[in-house]
């Protein structure tokens, strides 16, 4: 049986200026999936084309694969997740904020980016992922959700969080030096955050191959180092703008 879902990405929440920000645009499709009965989380979500915005686009799933069309073009698919992956260990907020000050933002390949830009002027996560020193190829950064990001609860929405554990990875390379752009994610979400209160976001390099990179990132409350959601990512790196 296939189920049909007509949607939308608002130009918010964009990565590249043109574009949806990955993490973002794969955690709708994996709310999309968990609506028409997909599988359980963990759900992978496959980018193979830069997800466009303020564009109707359309969600088909049927049994335990799903694809978002944009026209004739799958721009997405949708499946069950793999195996349980590892999760990046905890850093603390006084490590996590000594790590963020070294992120300048210089050079950064989409700088209005909804999670991660310098410039964004309003309504991203202002993230601001560093190295984390001593421990090579970990990043890390503080996160204090805003309300506009979460329900009448105060409860972040699941698309945010998968948005806050995306563009942390990208930082465990070098994207200025060789920008990419995040083509398979796959998240578990645990515990839904709060607005309001701060949390460390942690990202952790796993492997590089030719052009392509694998990432870790972790979201803790750092009050106890309670793991709230995780992700695993691939990420591809490209030679042209998006």
């Amino acid at each position: 049986m296939t189920a049909t879902s007509t949607f939308s990405i608002a130009s918010a929440f964009n990565g590249p200026p043109t574009s949806a920000n990955g993490g973002y645009a794969c955690g709708r499709l994996a709310e999309l999936a968990a609506t028409q009965g997909q599988p359980a989380p963990p759900l992978a979500v496959s980018l193979h084309l830069p997800v466009p915005l303020d564009t109707p686009l359309t969600y088909r799933s049927a049994g335990k694969r799903g694809h978002a069309w944009h026209g004739e073009d799958v721009i997405a698919s949708v499946t069950g997740g793999n195996a349980p992956f590892p999760v990046p260990e905890p850093v603390s907020a006084a490590e996590a904020k000594a790590a963020q000050a070294s992120f300048t933002g210089v050079g950064h390949p989409f700088p209005t980016c909804f999670v991660c830009g310098p410039e964004r002027a309003e309504g991203g996560l202002a993230l601001r992922p560093g190295k984390v020193e001593g421990t090579p190829g970990t990043v890390a950064c503080l996160w204090t959700p805003t309300p506009e990001l979460a329900d009448e609860r105060g409860v972040v929405l699941p698309e945010i969080v998968w948005s806050a554990l995306d563009c942390p990875g990208g930082w465990t390379t070098d994207p200025v030096r060789r920008p990419q752009l995040l083509g398979r994610m796959s998240a578990q979400i645990t515990e839904l955050p709060l607005a309001g209160v701060e949390y460390v976001v942690v990202g952790r390099l796993e492997r590089r191959e030719e052009r392509t990179a694998t990432n870790l990132t972790a979201l803790y409350d750092p009050a106890g180092g309670r793991l709230l959601a995780h992700a695993s990512a691939r990420w591809i790196a490209i030679d042209t703008e998006v």
